[in-house]
């Protein structure tokens, strides 16, 4: 009996994932940036604690473009966590599972997680 070679299911390359799968895994990617992000915080805090050399040598590590960069990276992570988040609300509370509305509600939760990050940005460049 000759075995042919066929695509398991879904096949990824022809397979379209729908918008509400791409949120969700990103939803996921998204908390493992913020527990990333949680750990430089705790790092920073440590740093602080040990003295003035050491928050000087921390204030330095974290104005390198890359560091900023990955900073905003989580603020915007944690916005769209939080976004995402309020969403499933409104699912525990049955609503909005009608698919044209699930799609108007992820667009939603990317506009308000990057004009929320975008806010943040807006309020550190004045303050600083």
């Amino acid at each position: 009996m000759e075995q042919r070679k066929r695509p398991l299911s879904p096949h990824l390359q022809v397979y379209r994932l729908p918008l509400t799968a791409v949120v969700s895994v990103t939803h996921r990617m998204t908390g493992v940036l913020l527990t990333a992000g949680l750990m430089l915080f705790v790092v920073s805090l440590a740093m602080i604690q040990c003295g003035a050399s050491s928050f000087s040598a921390m204030q330095t590590f974290i104005q390198l473009p890359v560091i900023e960069v990955a900073i905003w990276l989580m603020i915007y992570a944690l916005f769209f966590h939080l976004c995402h988040g309020i969403r499933h609300l409104f699912w525990d509370a049955g609503e909005t599972y009608d698919k044209l509305l699930m799609n108007y509600y992820i667009i939603l939760e990317l506009f308000g997680s990057v004009a929320l990050t975008g806010l943040s940005f807006l309020f550190v460049q004045m303050a600083g």
